[in-house]
């Protein structure tokens, strides 16, 4: 039905910056909301940054000032700019998309996730 495709990962120095893209394919008419999480070993995933199609975003405390979340509607895209990273910040970041209208299907609340894509910060 729908596929989230996440890249832009790797291996990034203390201080350094990353930008992650996310893109979804398929049979998509629109895409309420997209969102990023991430999940470090031995904890639960959470929340770092999501924007719903109007363009009200939403951040995690923690990464507030330093990660821009962005997405391009028409190419059912979204983006995560990551700057200033820090160690604590290591994790698997995932996509979501949640709220997908799909062709020729009726409406029903819905939930993808991406396969997730690794962000390592080294000191």
């Amino acid at each position: 039905q729908v596929q989230l495709v996440e890249s832009g990962g790797g291996l990034v120095q203390a201080g350094g910056s990353l930008r992650l893209s996310c893109a979804a394919s398929g049979s998509i008419l629109s895409i309420n909301a997209m969102g990023w999480y991430r999940q470090a070993p031995g904890k639960q995933r959470e929340l770092v940054a999501t924007i719903t199609s109007t363009g009200n975003i939403n951040y995690a405390d923690s990464v507030k000032g330093r990660f821009t979340i962005s997405r391009d509607n028409a190419k059912n895209t979204a983006f995560l700019q990551m700057n200033s990273l820090k160690r604590e910040d290591t994790a698997g970041y995932y996509c979501n998309a949640a709220g997908v209208r799909l062709s020729g299907r009726p409406w029903q609340p819905n939930d993808y996730w991406g396969q997730g894509t690794q962000v390592t910060v080294s000191s």
